[in-house]
């Protein structure tokens, strides 16, 4: 779809040598789901949910998550207003369109959990009263690795909430060059192009509702899924909600490849930055040197996978 490439296009200008994330990211975004992304300092995960919001023309927010960011820094907060004699909602950072936590994992529990009901309802309840969020509503969090000083893991629950956990990586050598030589990265952002709306955005993610999915596949996810259950060397599977993420991002990944069905390559692309962060390995697994990824590539390759006749 050509406003889907130029989407990319125009993201890429100021994210050198990183296509598949942005791809993967645009595709989570269209799918009706939120972003994780797990990388160390200085990878460019700022920049790029800064690049989202200019290019899809969204509403952005960006707060930095520190041990004493309170829970209703991120909800907002309700207060008496004496000259109206009536209570009054003072917006959090979820009132916006693509918000932006920086290094959710340096908060506390408690404030990472404020971001549960938004992320999985769109909307915020305080004192008994629910408001809705703004359509689109995204979030793209920011972790740095659990090794980092000062971290804490995300609880599983809101690790769940996440549609796909993705890594920026460094960049390759020439890429790397051609971003020194520009130097000011800000600037470029502030150059980039609005070439999508946010009522396209919206149309998009209606488009994913159509794409069709046999009960062939859809076999073959809950396959997959009920294998990581079984799997003895994870200590908790893939959740029903993880299947349904895998079936939404396979969706997307067929509409960006201008196709209105799902194909089983679509489910193994997307299966394990969908499933990486829902999972937890077991500690013989982490002893013997493995990791989710590892041990998901395993049951993708357990399992045989159904051929389609189209």
């Amino acid at each position: 779809m050509t406003n889907i490439s130029s989407v990319i296009d125009e993201i890429e200008k100021v994210i050198r040598g990183k296509r598949d994330v942005i791809e993967k990211v645009f595709m989570a975004m269209c799918a009706s789901g939120h972003i994780l992304l797990e990388d160390n300092p200085g990878s460019g995960k700022t920049t790029l949910a800064k690049a989202f919001s200019k290019v899809l023309g969204l509403d952005y927010k960006r707060i930095q998550l520190t041990p004493d960011t309170m829970p209703s820094d991120i909800t907002g907060y309700c207060y008496y207003n004496r000259a109206e004699n009536r209570l009054e909602y003072m917006a959090g950072a979820v009132q916006t369109n693509l918000l932006l936590g920086d290094e959710i994992n340096r908060t506390s529990a408690k404030t990472q959990s404020a971001f549960l009901e938004a992320m999985e309802e769109g909307t915020v309840t305080l004192d008994g009263n629910t408001m809705p969020l703004p359509t689109p509503f995204i979030v793209i969090a920011t972790q740095n690795p659990i090794t980092s000083l000062g971290t804490q893991p995300l609880p599983d629950s809101q690790c769940d909430r996440f549609m796909v956990r993705l890594s920026m990586g460094y960049p390759d050598v020439k890429s790397e060059i051609s971003i020194l030589q520009e130097m000011r990265i800000s600037d470029n952002i502030s150059n980039l192009n609005s070439v999508m709306s946010k009522d396209e955005l919206i149309y998009l993610r209606s488009c994913i509702d159509g794409v069709f999915c046999n009960e062939i596949v859809l076999d073959y996810i809950c396959r997959l899924c009920d294998e990581s259950r079984k799997n003895k060397k994870l200590e908790l599977g893939i959740s029903t909600r993880g299947a349904l993420a895998i079936k939404r991002m396979a969706c997307a990944s067929a509409m960006f490849k201008n196709r209105n069905y799902i194909i089983p390559d679509d489910v193994k692309g997307v299966f394990v930055d969908v499933c990486h962060h829902r999972v937890i390995v077991s500690p013989q697994a982490k002893m013997e040197g493995e990791d989710a990824d590892q041990i998901l590539m395993e049951i993708i390759n357990k399992v045989k996978a159904p051929k389609l006749e189209v």
